[in-house]
């Protein structure tokens, strides 16, 4: 029976990372899994899925995938969802749809809550319908769980107010832990022109 899953981190818990990886493991035992991302994320180019540690894969635009025909879908043993925070709620019902009426399991990684400690839509709706919810653990720079996901200038100040999405990578963001995230504290060592 397939099972909707949501694997959640901060920023630089390797949530690309973990995704690239499921998919290897189903390609490696002969299985097909499609990789998918909202075209919304075109950080790391066109149709490309990329982690912070040099594993990428190429991948469908989630509105690719709507559009493939149900015999399509289910050549797929596994549905990989890369940067699930950017879903709409109407998406994460279409990945329900595909696991409770196709019978496909679906994994979505991505962040809980923004910069600001709100949740982003799509998050807010796996956390609702998902099966099962995973913490993909990361660290603050003081050793404690990063939980939060900081989004800081180019004086390395931490914002707290601005647009929900602002899409970057470490040269925007950092995960913290939830003391150092609401004291705005980057940490003694960060240094944002090393970036």
């Amino acid at each position: 029976m397939a099972q909707l899953y949501f694997k959640y981190g901060a920023m630089g818990s390797s949530k690309s990372a973990n995704a690239l990886m499921a998919r290897f493991n189903y390609e490696e035992r002969g299985q097909k899994a499609l990789m998918v991302k909202p075209r919304l994320d075109a950080r790391d180019g066109e149709h490309m899925v990329y982690s912070r540690i040099g594993l990428k894969y190429p991948c469908v635009y989630f509105d690719e995938m709507q559009a493939l025909t149900i015999m399509e879908l289910q050549q797929n043993a596994c549905i990989i969802v890369d940067e699930a925070q950017f879903l709409t709620r109407e998406e994460v019902m279409y990945l329900v749809y595909l696991v409770d009426d196709l019978d496909i399991p679906v994994m979505c990684y991505g962040l809980r809550a923004d910069f600001k400690g709100d949740l982003f839509p799509g998050s807010y709706q796996l956390l609702v319908m998902a099966d099962k919810i995973e913490e993909v653990k990361t660290i603050c720079w003081c050793g404690k769980k990063a939980t939060f996901n900081a989004r800081f200038d180019e004086n390395g100040t931490v914002l707290k107010e601005g647009e929900q999405v602002v899409l970057g990578a470490n040269d925007k963001y950092i995960g913290l832990c939830r003391r150092h995230w609401m004291e705005g504290n980057l940490g003694p060592d960060f240094d944002v022109e090393a970036l």
